[in-house]
């Protein structure tokens, strides 16, 4: 049951990413790839990894994504130039996309391409939350620290582009 599963998540991420790509409208590919974000998140439940289905949920989907439409909402995104670029890698787009499935169909059913279990017991993985923690605020907390300043920055310097975009429309009249 759980290779089913595994099945339907992996066929929802995979349409929904090539919607991210495929769709003309920002807002729409960030609504695709919310959904994609949620299918490989459940997809980290499968695999009995609960902590990083929820770092997935409120890293990802919860924190980038409001980053993402904040950013497409404040840039304006042009339609013009974006059909221009897909138009003509359409054809050979979906020929590639209808291939790959092609043979990961016939794997599939041919029994060739199969989602293992692995050799984790239940007791080495109801310890997969302490393990990180203690990884991430020990061996890596430099990276870590890091990573959460370099994100600071950016936040600040999206605040500070919009006020400046702000104050310099404040003055004019339509």
């Amino acid at each position: 049951m759980e290779q089913i599963f595994f099945y339907i998540f992996a066929v929802i991420a995979v349409v929904t990413a090539i919607a991210v790509v495929s769709v003309r409208n920002p807002v729409h590919s960030a609504l695709y790839l919310i959904v994609c974000f949620l299918q490989v998140a459940a997809i980290f439940i499968l695999l009995r990894s609960p902590f990083l289905a929820a770092v997935q949920v409120f890293i990802y989907v919860g924190a980038v994504m409001v980053l993402f439409l904040f950013a497409v909402m404040v840039l304006d995104v042009g339609k013009e130039s974006f059909s221009e670029h897909m138009h003509s890698q359409a054809i050979p787009a979906v020929i590639t996309v209808a291939g790959l499935l092609a043979v990961a169909v016939w794997l599939i059913s041919t029994g060739s391409l199969t989602a293992p279990l692995g050799p984790y017991t239940e007791e080495a993985l109801s310890k997969n939350t302490e393990v990180i923690g203690k990884a991430l605020y020990t061996q890596y907390i430099f990276p870590f620290e890091v990573v959460s300043l370099l994100l600071l920055i950016a936040l600040i310097g999206a605040v500070v582009l919009v006020l400046k975009d702000k104050g310099r429309g404040a003055g004019r009249r339509p």
